[in-house]
């Protein structure tokens, strides 16, 4: 009896191994949550590759703290719907970080999960101000400017640099889209320019014939468009059907190549704010060659973000000596680090210091920084 109970005991022993779930002792996870795919692929992609590039080098020299870096990502499409699933399986997978989401509605969607689970997230591309100024979201950090910085430059630059006096503002609905137009309309109002049109548009539609209409009718002299790069395109291209040449500004959402690629010629000319180039730092040319190197081709939209997003994380950790949240946070704000985008620290809202937006216009088929 004795015999047969203790083999009975050791079956069970073997089928509790076989079947509880196993968390990888010996690697430290980081959540990639973004566009992976879909229409805003073009900006969630250069992301993940700047992670994995990341981890790579890092794991390469011994890791941190002794385990490898993981790196474990998930699809929400820029989506908010997508984005409170994607958070939960990254936290589900043992993520003990998250360099993410993309899209600011996707990010605040997915934000009240880290909270909850005390998880800090830094997001290279999600821009809408309420993120860091309201403090709803202690976890949260980004390592781009935000919508308020976009939007005052984009109404500046139309007032007193294109001297523009007739404005339409067109936008997606979005939090990222009507924000970034908001802004804008701050600095057009103070210098007094006239709002002729306020419009949203459907994201996804075909045919914006008639707003475009709209536009014809009130005289506007220029367009400031807050959203993505899919509508922006179709939009330039069907103004130039109708023969309605007039400046186009729209934010760092549109600054992408897959804009150009879609526009085309009617690309020409268009104007976008994104952020300031730092192309010429010993750091981002070799987070450039890192990724021609691995991907063989040039990196596309916020990589520099994500890519020093990373490397701030995971330096953070290093310098916490621990993934407790609290010394990773503390970390963040206190120690400066070297990133492509140049040495950054977090100031107390979550906002990296010394990061901010420049004017950019498609010349000859690329996006040229304006001085």
């Amino acid at each position: 009896m004795a015999r047969a109970w203790m083999k009975a005991a050791l079956a069970g022993m073997a089928i509790m191994a076989m079947t509880a779930p196993v968390h990888a002792a010996d690697t430290i996870k980081i959540g990639v949550p973004g566009a992976h795919s879909g229409d805003l692929v073009s900006y969630g992609m250069p992301s993940l590759n700047a992670a994995r590039i990341v981890a790579d080098e890092y794991n390469a020299k011994g890791g941190i703290l002794g385990k490898q870096i993981e790196i474990v990502a998930e699809d929400d499409q820029c989506k908010p719907e997508l984005g409170t699933n994607a958070a939960t399986k990254v936290l589900s997978e043992g993520a003990v970080a998250v360099m993410g989401s993309i899209c600011s509605g996707a990010t605040k969607a997915a934000l009240p999960i880290y909270n909850d689970a005390k998880i800090v997230s830094i997001s290279p591309s999600a821009t809408t101000p309420e993120l860091t100024q309201k403090g709803d979201h202690p976890y949260f950090f980004r390592t781009i400017a935000s919508d308020d910085v976009s939007g005052h430059l984009a109404g500046s630059f139309a007032k007193d640099k294109l001297g523009l006096k007739k404005v339409a503002l067109l936008h997606d609905k979005g939090d990222y889209g009507r924000g970034f137009v908001n802004y804008a309309r701050e600095m057009l109002e103070k210098g007094g320019v006239q709002i002729v049109l306020e419009e949203g548009i459907t994201p996804g539609a075909v045919d914006y014939g008639a707003v475009i209409q709209k536009i014809r009718k009130a005289g506007a002299d220029g367009i400031i468009f807050g959203g993505y790069h899919p509508e922006a395109s179709k939009l330039v291209q069907q103004l130039a059907k109708k023969k309605i040449d007039i400046p186009f500004i729209g934010p760092d959402g549109v600054k992408d190549e897959q804009f150009i690629k879609v526009a085309g010629k009617n690309a020409e000319g268009v104007y976008a704010t994104g952020p300031t180039d730092v192309s010429k730092l010993p750091m981002n040319i070799q987070a450039h060659e890192n990724h021609k190197k691995k991907y063989g081709t040039e990196p596309g939209a916020f990589y520099d973000n994500a890519y020093s997003a990373t490397v701030a994380l995971l330096e953070a950790i290093k310098a916490a000596g621990s993934t407790d949240s609290q010394k990773i946070m503390e970390a963040l704000r206190t120690n400066m680090v070297d990133t492509p985008l140049g040495k950054i620290k977090f100031d107390a809202k979550g906002d990296a210091e010394g990061i901010g937006f420049s004017i950019y216009e498609v010349k000859d088929g690329k996006f040229v920084e304006l001085k």
